[in-house]
């Protein structure tokens, strides 16, 4: 006899992504870098991302074609937050949003936006908290970017 299936509330969301659509992630937005990934000084914590500040409400754009993996604000510090994943391992995470304009389980093409600037989670100003991540592991953004026009 086969196996009981899973009950559905087990299976997990993702539709494979779709592919990528170019070697490098786009900027989610324009803004100046005020928090670059790495340690931070003199606090004893790493910032797994960078950190763009933008006026609040500016567009948030997806880095890449994918699949919204989650949508919501329960972990701690980040506020409204979305996961998107992505092709081949990668998912971006777009924290401190003032309002996410995608529901999860929702297909997403590069460019789309996605959600607006705002300051919610602990974010001292309207901010985007930006990550890049291979498989678990957080990657620096600024080497997966395009190099910013000065």
């Amino acid at each position: 006899t086969p196996a009981p299936a899973a009950p559905a509330a087990a299976s997990p969301v993702e539709a494979p992504p779709p592919p990528r659509a170019a070697g490098l992630f786009l900027w989610p937005l324009k803004g100046e870098v005020v928090a670059e990934f790495g340690p931070l000084p003199g606090k004893g914590q790493h910032n797994d991302g960078i950190n763009i500040a933008a006026a609040r409400g500016t567009p948030i754009r997806a880095a890449e074609n994918g699949v919204v993996v989650y949508v919501g604000n329960e972990l701690k510090g980040f506020g409204n937050l979305l996961l998107i994943k992505h092709a081949d391992g990668w998912m971006t995470a777009y924290a401190h949003a003032e309002q996410l304009k995608v529901d999860r389980g929702a297909r997403i093409k590069r460019g789309q936006v996605i959600a607006t600037v705002g300051s919610s989670g602990n974010a001292s100003q309207p901010q985007l908290h930006f990550e890049i991540r291979r498989g678990t592991e957080a990657v620096n953004p600024l080497d997966y970017l395009p190099e910013r026009k000065r």
